[in-house]
């Protein structure tokens, strides 16, 4: 199963965009009924995107619906229920675990959280351990960053290491981090990156297709990381146990688990 990477964000209530997105090599497209849309294209973008996804798709398409504690969110659900061309449903602006498992009894699809104000991240690891369909947790940077009234980015460093350090501590995979608003800033887009790989994100949302090769680069093992994880593994398959190699680099059960992920990241390149 590859491991998704790329996470791109379409407006509902633009299927050509969609249909564009699917051919994007995006891991994973997100259709999104909130903040994407027009008031006055909500209960359009709704439709359009239930009939859409009537049929499986070539990728897997997420689903972000309206704000759980808003009018429009009962009618995204259930719209949704029980679509094949659904393979997650992305749930806005949560705080509570209450919320996920009201969500959980009534569809049968995966379910991710997005974390957006200080409650939320206050509740992480609760919600991430709230419901067995929740099957991942992730920031929504912009509201977040209003509600706490930062200023500068580093001030977002404690909440996305609270949520990653939430994540893990449910057995969730690690975040995707939250878009770079700058659809042409790549160079910014490819630095805040390797910040976030380095805080333990994996993978990252985007809102154009320009922004997937920088995410996927920033993201995928460098040559010395995989042929150090190529070293670690072949010194545990022969000798087994703790252990170190001839650059003095101790190896334990966790260093070799993550020496199998970087290889299970580095054969997306084919």
């Amino acid at each position: 199963m590859t491991i998704p990477l790329t996470w791109l964000y379409v407006p509902g209530d633009r299927q050509d965009t969609v249909a564009k997105a699917l051919r994007s090599g995006a891991d994973v497209v997100v259709i999104d009924l909130e903040d994407a849309v027009a008031p006055d294209r909500k209960e359009y973008a709704r439709a359009a995107t239930a009939e859409f996804l009537s049929d499986p798709q070539p990728v897997p398409v997420h689903v972000r619906v309206n704000a759980l504690d808003g009018p429009l969110a009962a009618a995204d659900l259930k719209a949704l229920a029980h679509l094949t061309g659904v393979a997650g449903l992305r749930l806005p602006k949560v705080t509570s675990p209450e919320q996920i498992r009201r969500v959980a009894h009534s569809t049968a699809h995966p379910l991710y959280a997005l974390l957006e104000s200080a409650l939320g991240i206050e509740h992480s690891f609760a919600i991430a351990q709230s419901h067995p369909a929740l099957r991942g947790i992730a920031l929504g940077e912009a509201d977040l960053k209003a509600d706490l009234s930062v200023r500068d980015d580093a001030g977002l460093d404690w909440p996305r290491s609270r949520v990653i350090v939430a994540a893990r501590a449910a057995n969730l995979p690690p975040p995707p981090q939250s878009v770079h608003p700058d659809t042409h800033d790549l160079a910014g887009l490819a630095s805040t990156c390797a910040h976030g790989r380095a805080l333990g994100f994996l993978g990252r949302s985007a809102i154009h297709p320009r922004q997937l090769p920088v995410i996927e680069r920033a993201y995928l093992p460098t040559e010395e990381e995989l042929e150090r994880a190529e070293r670690i593994i072949k010194a545990a398959t022969a000798h087994g146990g703790a252990q170190a190699l001839r650059d003095g680099t101790f190896i334990d059960a966790a260093v070799v688990a993550a020496a199998h992920r970087t290889l299970s990241l580095a054969a997306r390149r084919g």
